[in-house]
C-alpha cells in the first residue's frame, strides 16, 4: 500500500488532540529550529491541540528546555516536555525492576559533562574514573561530533571484561547535528552488546517514555494521537508499539537513504524502496515538521 506523502501538518492536523513530537532531526537541528517550526507549533496550539516534545537526549527535562529557550522555541509553544535522560535519571532513582535494583553505587560515565545531571543530584551515587573502579556504566554518548565508534572501542572492551551492566541513556544510533551524521550513545550500546554487555535502554522506542507521555497528555483516545519523528527505528517503531499513528519526516536521518534533502518531497519509489526492508511503517510521510 502506496503511504500518503502530506506537503503540511494542516493536512492531518483535525484528526489528532494531542502530537507527540521528536526534537532533534524535526523541531530542530541541533544548532537552530527548522524553518517553519515555530509556525506550526503555534498553528497546533491556536487550535487547542495538546503538544508533547519527546526527545532521546541524554539529559534532564530542564537541560533541554534550556537548549530549546536558547533556540527561541520558548515554553508558549508546547505543553510538556520528556527526555529519555530524564527517564534515566527517574530509573536511577527509582529501580523499576531488579536490573535497576542491583547497580551498586560506583559508576562509570561515557560522555560529555554536560550530561552529567542524569545522576549527579542522587544521592549514594559516586562517579568514578576508570572502569576497574565502577559498578555499572552510563553512556550518554560521545564527548566529540567528530568522534567515531572506533574511538571506543578500547573502553567499552575495557567495561565488557569487567562485565559491566550499562545504562543507555540515548537509544539513538544517530543524529543529524547541523548536516552531518553523528553517532550517539545507542550505537556504542549497540557495540556493546555484541562484545556481551548487558544494556538497559531508556527513551524511544521503549513503551515507558510512552506511557510517561499518556501521562502528560490526560490520558487521551490513542487513536487521536499523532506521534512525528525522522527515525523508523525509534520515533515510528515506538508510535507503533504504543497504538498511535505516526508520521515519518523524510528530511532527518533517513534523508541520505531516500536522497533528498529537508524539506524537498521525497520520490515515492525512494520511500518504496526503504520501506520495503524496514520493520516499522509509519501511517504517513512528511517532508518537515511544517504546516
Amino acid at each position: 500500500m502506496t503511504l500518503p506523502i502530506h506537503v503540511g501538518l494542516s493536512q492531518v492536523a483535525d484528526r489528532y488532540d494531542g502530537f507527540i513530537l521528536d526534537l532533534w532531526g524535526v523541531v530542530h537541528d541541533g544548532v537552530a529550529p527548522y524553518p517553519g517550526v515555530p509556525e506550526c507549533l503555534a498553528a497546533l496550539k491556536a487550535r487547542g491541540k495538546k503538544i508533547c516534545l519527546l526527545s532521546n537526549a541524554p539529559r534532564r527535562v530542564a537541560a533541554a528546555k534550556a537548549k530549546l529557550d536558547g533556540m527561541g522555541l520558548d515554553a508558549g509553544l508546547y505543553d510538556f516536555l520528556y527526555t529519555s535522560g530524564e527517564a534515566s535519571f527517574e530509573a536511577l532513582r527509582d529501580p523499576p525492576d531488579a536490573w535497576h535494583a542491583a547497580l551498586g553505587p560506583r559508576l562509570f560515565h561515557i560522555g560529555p559533562p554536560r550530561d552529567n545531571d542524569v545522576y549527579d543530584s542522587l544521592p549514594g551515587r559516586v562517579r568514578v574514573d576508570t572502569p576497574d573502579q565502577a559498578d555499572f556504566v552510563v553512556n550518554t554518548g560521545i564527548d566529540d561530533f567528530d568522534e567515531t565508534l572506533a574511538d571506543y572501542e578500547p573502553v567499552l572492551q575495557a567495561c565488557a571484561a569487567r562485565r559491566l551492566p550499562m545504562l543507555c541513556a540515548n537509544p539513538d544510533l544517530v543524529v543529524v547535528v547541523g548536516t552531518k551524521m553523528v553517532i550517539c550513545a545507542g550505537e556504542l550500546a549497540r557495540r556493546y552488546e555484541e562484545l556481551g554487555g548487558s544494556v538497559a535502554w531508556h527513551g524511544k522506542p521503549f513503551p515507558s517514555v510512552y506511557r510517561r507521555c499518556f501521562q502528560l497528555l490526560g490520558g487521551m483516545d490513542p487513536a487521536r494521537v499523532l506521534a512525528v519523528g525522522d527515525s523508523l527505528r525509534t520515533d515510528v517503531a515506538g508510535a507503533n508499539a504504543a497504538g498511535i499513528d505516526s508520521l515519518l519526516v523524510t528530511g532527518g536521518i533517513h534523508r541520505e537513504e531516500l536522497g533528498t534533502r529537508w524539506g524537498a518531497a521525497p520520490d515515492s519509489g525512494a520511500v518504496a524502496r526503504l520501506l520495503e526492508t524496514a520493520t516499522q511503517r509509519p501511517t504517513g510521510i512528511i517532508p518537515a515538521l511544517v504546516w
